[in-house]
């Protein structure tokens, strides 16, 4: 344990970033990129999408732009991209190449980080008149947050594809990992649910 702000918000949100890579782990590039949700929610799109926000965030909104980054990451921070463009893979876009990307990104973060103070700011220039003097715990907690929001998103797609869910391979906090447990489970709710229709 630690007193020190920095090292506290840098650990929760590499603890999140793990968490990330991790439901990735062990799926085909096909079950990577399906869409599951209405809304094409799909495992790869979304590391996509968490990699160019933290580049803008932890690069060009504090001055330190993310050196090599993909043609379609300039479209986003022009505000050109087609919609939804960072939350799929396109097929010339490996699983390789998206993860490399994330890891990247979050390396040149991590060097900022350590290199600014938490009350040191940049420009958020899509937050208006409230982005004009936003401070390096403010780019952190907002990451933390919008991290583990996707980790969430993740965790759910990851179990729509094969079951598999938790938290971190360490610690996956389930109360269980036996099928018939979950099977039980789950017919309880339904019958409880059942209890409310129409």
């Amino acid at each position: 344990m630690t007193d020190d702000h920095k090292a506290i918000l840098k650990r929760y949100l590499g603890r999140s970033r793990e968490a990330v890579l991790w439901k990735l782990e062990g799926l085909s590039e096909h079950d990577l990129r399906r869409p599951l949700t209405p809304t094409g929610t799909n495992l790869l799109g979304v590391v996509k999408h968490l990699a160019g926000v933290e580049a803008g965030y932890f690069g060009d909104c504090l001055g330190r732009p993310v050196p090599d980054m993909p043609p379609w990451y300039a479209e986003m921070m022009a505000d050109t991209l087609e919609d939804n463009g960072d939350m799929w893979a396109t097929a010339q876009e490996s699983r390789d190449s998206i993860i490399d990307l994330y890891r990247r990104v979050a390396a040149h973060a991590d060097a900022v980080i350590e290199e600014l103070d938490l009350d040191d700011t940049g420009s958020v220039p899509w937050w208006g008149e409230s982005g004009t003097a936003v401070s390096l715990q403010w780019f952190l907690v907002h990451m933390i947050a919008e991290t583990n929001r996707h980790a969430g998103h993740l965790d759910v797609v990851r179990e729509l594809v094969d079951g598999a869910a938790g938290m971190r391979p360490e610690s996956t906090n389930m109360p269980s990992d036996d099928e018939d447990y979950w099977e039980s489970h789950r017919a309880r709710l339904q019958e409880t649910a059942d209890q409310f229709t129409g």
